[in-house]
């Protein structure tokens, strides 16, 4: 069942609460990301600090950039991506990771040890995230957030944590999940 438009509202309303959040998309334009999405932590974390009664940028580690380049797969492009990105948001302090999808395939089972498939766009990474309720990501439209959640925000929303059955890697799965409800005792595992 899909999600009402109520709880996209609500979750484009809780993660513009984040001031990081704000800034980046403020200036989405001048990052110039090909298929490029705001992704993952910095937003679902957001909705579990706020959940949890705290500031919405606490302890968010970093904050995650995607795009997709496919005419450029060299590390030395996402680098060249990174710093640009880091130019344009220093003033912020916060940590920020641009990623080229496009290249995921090529370093992923070497760095964590599964397969990865060579992705078709940006969303393809979005949709593969260990935990369904975390694939979500936002980007600035004409018509205001575009959002991206292919699983939707209720697991988010309920606190589940289920694997993603694209990318089921159990013990990568258990481990991201121990970290979660570490910081947000909340969370509970769902199959």
């Amino acid at each position: 069942m899909p999600d009402s438009p109520d709880l996209h509202a609500r979750f484009i309303a809780d993660i513009q609460r984040n001031p990081h959040v704000r800034a980046i998309l403020a200036r989405w334009q001048r990052l110039d990301l090909p298929d490029g999405w705001l992704v993952a932590g910095c937003l679902f974390q957001t909705v579990w600090n706020l959940q949890a009664g705290r500031d919405p940028a606490a302890a968010i580690k970093d904050y995650d950039l995607f795009y997709f380049d496919a005419d450029d797969l060299s590390q030395e492009g996402e680098r060249a991506v990174q710093a640009r990105v880091e130019r344009e948001l220093a003033d912020l302090g916060v940590e920020l990771e641009a990623k080229n999808q496009a290249r995921v395939h090529l370093w992923y089972q070497d760095h964590f040890g599964h397969p990865y498939p060579r992705l078709r766009d940006a969303r393809d990474g979005i949709a593969r995230f260990l935990v369904l309720g975390t694939c979500v990501a936002v980007r600035p439209s004409a018509a205001g957030l575009e959002l991206d959640a292919p699983y939707g925000l209720e697991d988010l929303y309920a606190g589940r944590l289920a694997p993603n059955p694209l990318t089921d890697y159990r013990a990568l799965f258990e481990a991201k999940a121990r970290s979660y409800q570490a910081r947000w005792p909340s969370l509970r595992l769902s199959s």
